[in-house]
């Protein structure tokens, strides 16, 4: 299913088509997964590091009862810019739990990149730049996994942070953040997007609320990286 032709449906029969999921960081401390996995989950994302300094402590607690629980899984970083270059990042991320192996049961990693919570916008960098620091921490994970990571993000931050650049989407699957009834206008070049954060909150679990663009058997192939 590609959701161009889903933007503008409901979220209740989007939500009754797709394999639902959640995103959890420190925030939310102990998860209690079998409730999450009861509740209709299929998937989560869990941040495990930021920039070149941070790990999270709840991270190895949080993978370990996702996969106990029999969630398909994977992990994201919060990208920081302006304190290293991409492929620092990516190494550090491949280090602290950013790995994938096609087990059938691990999601490529995730870059979290999104407004500066700790200073200026665009961490200080040009659109040009920023697009070269996204490029450089996507070929260096592909290098090592042999996945591109998936790209979380909103439009918005894509069109000012990016000057809205095109060409991801030829290797990186798309994350998009929008908490609203429909998608919405999507980055330049996307025609879908893999991942939908939809909520902040919900009943499936703590922590966003998301959804994954097609059917079990095409998250679970996503997986394995086929």
């Amino acid at each position: 299913m590609k959701w161009l032709a889903a933007l503008a449906l409901a979220l209740p029969a989007i939500v009754s088509a797709s394999p639902q999921g959640i995103d959890v960081s420190n925030w939310q401390g102990t998860v209690n997964w079998g409730a999450v996995k009861a509740n209709g989950v299929q998937f989560a994302y869990i941040k495990a590091t930021e920039g070149t300094g941070y790990k999270s402590p709840s991270f190895n607690s949080q993978y370990i009862g996702a996969t106990n629980a029999g969630l398909i899984r994977g992990s994201y970083h919060f990208a920081r810019p302006d304190v290293s270059s991409g492929a620092t990042q990516a190494n550090y991320f491949l280090a602290n739990g950013g790995g994938w192996s096609a087990d059938g049961i691990t999601l490529p990693g995730a870059l979290d990149i999104e407004y500066n919570p700790y200073g200026a916008t665009c961490y200080g960098l040009s659109a040009s730049s920023m697009v070269a620091w996204i490029t450089d921490f996507s070929n260096t994970y592909h290098t090592k996994t042999g996945r591109y990571p998936v790209i979380y993000t909103t439009t918005d931050w894509w069109k000012t942070c990016t000057g809205n650049a095109s060409g991801f989407q030829n290797n990186n699957p798309l994350w998009i953040a929008h908490y609203a009834s429909a998608i919405g206008e999507l980055p330049a070049g996307y025609a879908y997007t893999t991942f939908w954060q939809f909520a902040n909150s919900g009943s499936n679990g703590p922590g966003d609320q998301d959804l994954f663009n097609g059917d079990t058997a095409g998250l679970q192939r996503m997986a394995k990286g086929s």
